[in-house]
């Protein structure tokens, strides 16, 4: 099954479906080129076609030159986030692309990079179309890939069995589960927390220590991006002019002692956390997807609140929240999608105030009913949420959503562990009514910037 560590990845801003995907598509698309002796030897030319939402909102969400630093050879992860836009802007002064960072091609800007705002491809509404040309413009390769939310990718054929694609990693876990009904009764039992069971089913394959470790890498990445955010003011990029509140928010609310700030005051740092990191995201900073870097802010904002202000924090603790959190993520990724382009913001932050509020529940004492209560309510109150990103940047409403998305994890975990009874609505139900609400939601709230504040405010 899928590793709920899988739910974070560790790469750059600002999007995970459109920046952090589509690199990884350009990067997977350039080895397989390369690895067919055929194509290799005689590829000329690359060509790159976005179509749906990554054509639409592409330019403001990094879709662009993410794809040519792909097919560059780079990746989320490792990529140096100040050299994204001199090294496209190299690639369009040579017309030239080093494929792979290996072998050198034509590529010109202008011709090879083909925006289709008004085509989707059947499959997905994140779609991109990748060929391999000879000199004389034949092609030798040709593959298309769908940025499916998360920074996850499928090809064609994983996409047609993307159940089967999404769910099986091909190692076998002790306790499998696609449902919450199949995790709380693993849970229940076997007399194990989430947390327990998904470190058993980890530990099939690795030793423990592997497993902390990335989890801890996780949760530091996420502490220093907030850090970061915090102490960087200024204008962020894209051209609507937002500048960047964090570091006010945080001296204003940092004025007192902070063991002598009220509950109140506690929320607006955890709101603050949260939009330092997406602010950082929306500057092409590192962050890890939580579960997507649209709402990269909201477990961060919420775990920093709870080191800060919870006494007997220790690394096992962290280690308990990130494991929640991405077994509930996992949950919405089986049965549902975390997908703005797919079932609007509600794949995002609203997976997000869910993943945060139960894995806050579970650190503060919380049986496994009560986290589940906890992450079902959460995502109850951000049904139908949309994506209309102004300018398809992911700043307005992006950031400040992140920043209320914590708040409010924070307030539900503290409701859930009130009550030791179980809620009229499952977590099943409701992820299964979140997919079915984004299904009928109509495609100009997911992601086009065709509708909403992306229409409506225009000068910002």
């Amino acid at each position: 099954m899928l590793s709920p560590l899988e739910m974070f990845a560790i790469g750059v801003g600002p999007s995970s479906s459109h920046t952090v995907g589509p690199m990884k598509a350009g990067l997977e698309f350039a080895n397989l080129v390369l690895s067919d002796e055929k194509s290799s030897a005689k590829v000329a030319r690359i060509q790159a076609n976005l179509y749906g939402s990554l054509a639409l909102t592409g330019e403001g969400h990094g879709t662009f030159l993410a794809v040519i630093n792909g097919l560059a050879g780079q990746h989320p992860k490792t990529i140096d986030p100040d050299t994204i836009y001199s090294r496209v802007d190299e690639i369009k002064s040579t017309k030239k692309l080093r494929l792979a960072d290996k072998l050198f091609v034509a590529f010109d800007y202008d011709v090879d990079l083909l925006i289709h705002k008004d085509q989707f491809l059947p499959e997905h509404a994140n779609g991109m179309r990748f060929l391999a040309l000879d000199e004389r413009g034949n092609t030798l390769l040709e593959e298309e890939y769908f940025s499916i939310g998360g920074g996850f990718i499928l090809d064609k054929k994983q996409i047609s069995e993307r159940k089967a694609s999404e769910g099986s990693s091909g190692v076998e876990v002790p306790y499998p589960f696609k449902t919450a009904k199949e995790m709380t009764e693993h849970c229940a039992k076997n007399n194990m927390t989430i947390a327990e069971l998904v470190l058993a089913n980890e530990t099939a394959s690795r030793p423990k220590d592997a497993v902390v470790k990335d989890a801890l890498e996780i949760a530091e990445v996420m502490r220093y991006s907030i850090n970061r955010g915090l102490k960087h003011d200024g204008i962020l990029p894209g051209g609507l002019n937002v500048k960047r509140r964090a570091p006010n928010l945080y001296a204003q609310l940092n004025k007192k002692d902070l063991n002598l700030i009220s509950d109140q005051d506690r929320r607006l740092l955890a709101m603050t956390y949260a939009i330092a990191v997406n602010e950082e995201n929306a500057s092409f900073s590192r962050v890890v997807t939580a579960p997507t870097n649209g709402s990269a802010g909201t477990i961060p904002g919420v775990l920093e609140y709870y080191r800060n202000f919870y006494l007997g924090v220790t690394d096992d603790r962290i280690v308990e929240f990130i494991l929640t959190a991405g077994a509930i993520g996992v949950l919405y990724k089986y049965n549902a999608s975390i997908s703005a382009a797919e079932v609007g913001c509600q794949g995002e932050i609203g997976v997000a105030c869910s993943m945060a509020a139960g894995a806050l529940t579970a650190v503060m004492g919380g049986n496994v009913q009560q986290v589940e209560k906890s992450a079902e309510i959460a995502m109850e109150h951000c049904l139908g949420m949309t994506c209309d990103p102004i300018d398809g940047l992911v700043q307005i409403p992006c950031i400040e959503r992140n920043g209320v998305a914590a708040s409010k994890a924070i307030d539900i975990a503290k409701l859930s562990l009130l009550e030791n009874e179980p809620g009229k609505v499952s977590l099943d139900a409701v992820i299964f009514t979140m997919m079915e609400t984004g299904k009928d939601m109509s495609s100009r709230y997911k992601e086009t910037a065709l509708a909403g504040l992306a229409v409506n405010v225009v000068a910002c």
